[in-house]
């Protein structure tokens, strides 16, 4: 049992390998990635489109004009919500992974019932599946602009809209990969606080790097990741009683100073896996890295939670529920959570008490 769990958690790490992501759908993982993005963006009315901008070669713009015209004639691209596919252009890539979203004008009084008009916002870089991890950073993006598009003339095009647009892939898809390069083997610290909902404070910094290190903390938390309300719930707003100091990063020094330092076993072991698809410059190798360091986490919640219920009724479930804390290396923060959610089940939180116990005894017995 224990060893199939070490060569889940193994595989989970070495994502670099596994062929779900080859150099065909995240290209050069292997090397530093130089990766070319493009930007569009249209005029839709009623059905026509009409091109305001473009970092597109001259002779691929016409052929992403047909491919998304194809698309809304499909009813394929929904106000506000963004769709990504794989597109082939004459640029150097050929196939490459293209994000649509169409953002809808406001009716005017007079045309209550207009109906087509607004701006298709296209954003080309890297692969279908590379974007696809970055869809809700990419669709907050395109919502920025709504501001700026205020007018089918675009005045500002060239001081908002053109340097905003340039910007869609340092602004919503490099983020992690700077925090990384940031902290370093540090990382660890900044997982773990993300995982016990321990808050992160940033000083002597420009407003990026916070932004940044904000927006790596509540990507790299496990809001959302389960099927169950509940534990989704209970993994959000779980604070432990004896709740941790803050989480400092003093970026005044080089590399940053880091204060109040917690982490464990579990987030130690995903340092490489960090620092290696950071040094190849590849932010989806590291998005998917960090999307199994939370799917992992979220499994052994789930694990612990069973083996709990399991241990109010045997002593050898008890036993296994200790072995099982002891190898994941992820116990301090399960146990956070578990006993914010059976904070009302006296008997869970008996044997939750137990297992506490259990593990400040192995603690002090290794220091």
């Amino acid at each position: 049992m224990f060893t199939s769990q070490t060569s889940s958690f193994q595989d989970s790490i070495d994502v670099e390998e596994r062929d779900d992501f080859d150099s065909e759908d995240i290209a050069g993982y292997s090397q530093k990635i130089q990766l070319n993005c493009y930007y569009t963006i249209y005029l839709y009315q009623g059905t026509s489109l009409t091109l305001i901008d473009s970092s597109l070669p001259s002779e691929a713009e016409p052929e992403l004009r047909t491919y998304i015209s194809r698309r809304l004639s499909k009813g394929a691209l929904l106000g506000g919500m963004g769709n990504i596919a794989t597109v082939e252009l004459s640029i150097p890539e050929q196939a490459v992974g293209c994000y649509c979203c169409l953002l809808e004008q406001e009716r005017s009084p007079e045309q209550p019932d207009a109906d087509g008009n607004g701006y298709v916002i296209c954003f080309m870089g890297g692969s279908e599946k590379g974007l696809n991890l970055f869809r809700l950073e990419l669709d907050k993006y395109v919502q920025g602009l709504h501001s700026s598009l205020q007018t089918p003339e675009l005045q500002n095009l060239e001081t908002e809209v053109r340097p905003y647009l340039s910007r869609w892939y340092e602004e919503s898809v490099m983020h992690i990969h700077r925090v990384v390069q940031l902290v370093q083997s540090n990382i660890s610290f900044l997982l773990h606080a993300a995982l016990s909902h321990t808050h992160v404070e940033v000083n002597n910094s420009d407003e990026k790097t916070k932004a940044d290190v904000h927006r790596f903390i509540k990507a790299a938390s496990l809001q959302g990741l389960s099927q169950q309300d509940t534990t989704t719930a209970s993994l959000c707003k779980a604070i432990s009683e004896d709740a941790h100091s803050d989480l400092i990063i003093d970026c005044s020094t080089s590399p940053p100073t880091l204060s109040y330092t917690v982490s464990n076993r579990f987030c130690d072991d995903w340092i490489q896996a960090f620092l290696n698809a950071a040094e190849r410059c590849n932010p989806f190798l590291l998005r998917q890295i960090l999307e199994n360091f939370k799917l992992k986490a979220i499994q052994d919640m789930n694990s612990l939670k069973r083996f709990v219920r399991q241990a109010e009724m045997s002593h050898y479930a008890l036993f296994r529920c200790c072995q099982f804390l002891q190898g994941c290396g992820n116990g301090d923060v399960l146990l956070q959570n578990a006993r914010a959610e059976h904070s009302e089940m006296p008997e869970a939180c008996s044997i939750i008490a137990v297992l506490e116990e259990f593990l400040r005894e192995q603690s002090l017995a290794q220091a």
